[in-house]
């Protein structure tokens, strides 16, 4: 029996992919949680083979996580789960640690052959993200600029290119509105961009949001 722990902000998405999974015999769902120190506490208490990984929560974000679980030496499998589009993000997870990177909008036999797959030991990728990786071999040596940004960078991008403000941000990331602007600052530095203008253009032409 795969033991699988499920770890997403939003309860709705977790009874979804409960749902979805609850049909496979060979997989049990032993724990939820809705944030990283809910998950420690899961993870604590039940054995997990597999773990499903949403990327977007509050506190500590999915590649945090993955950093965290790394430097720990857990043994558990992290299978990414996220709305995120693959070639922004399932890359970066998979060099994070993930051993897969699943899409919500994807079919759900896709995920359950996903969880045994990463079960058995391989990586589970889509064709997409396997013809990036592919691609990523052959192409040279330089990176996108975004390419050296954390996550939380990352997030602060994406959020101040959407339109929200620093405030807003903070509330989101459950940061203070200090930190917030500390990122901000990082952003624009290491893109080489002046403003929230010149950086909203970077996102969109990059496809970051």
């Amino acid at each position: 029996m795969i033991k699988v722990i499920l770890c997403d902000d939003h309860a709705v998405v977790r009874r979804g992919v409960r749902d979805t999974i609850s049909e496979a015999v060979d997989i049990q769902v032993v724990g939820e949680a809705g944030n990283y120190p809910e998950l420690r506490e899961q993870l604590r208490k039940n054995t997990c083979d597999v773990l499903l990984l949403d990327l977007n929560m509050p506190g500590r974000g999915g590649l945090e996580v993955l950093g965290a679980l790394r430097e720990e030496g857990s043994p558990v499998k992290t299978l990414v789960v996220s709305m995120y589009p693959e070639d922004q993000y399932a890359i970066r997870c998979l060099r994070a640690g993930a051993r897969g990177y699943v899409n919500k909008a994807g079919d759900p036999a896709e995920l359950v052959n996903a969880i045994r797959t990463v079960m058995q030991g391989r990586k589970y990728v889509t064709a997409e993200v396997a013809q990036m990786l592919v691609d990523n071999l052959n192409a040279p040596e330089s990176e996108e600029l975004h390419a050296s940004l954390s996550e939380r960078e990352l997030q602060t991008l994406q959020k101040i290119a959407s339109g929200r403000k620093l405030s807003e941000i903070a509330e989101d990331l459950m940061l203070s509105p200090k930190t917030v602007s500390v990122y901000r600052a990082r952003v624009l530095e290491k893109l080489h961009l002046g403003n929230n203008a010149e950086l909203t253009v970077y996102a969109i032409r990059n496809g970051l949001v």
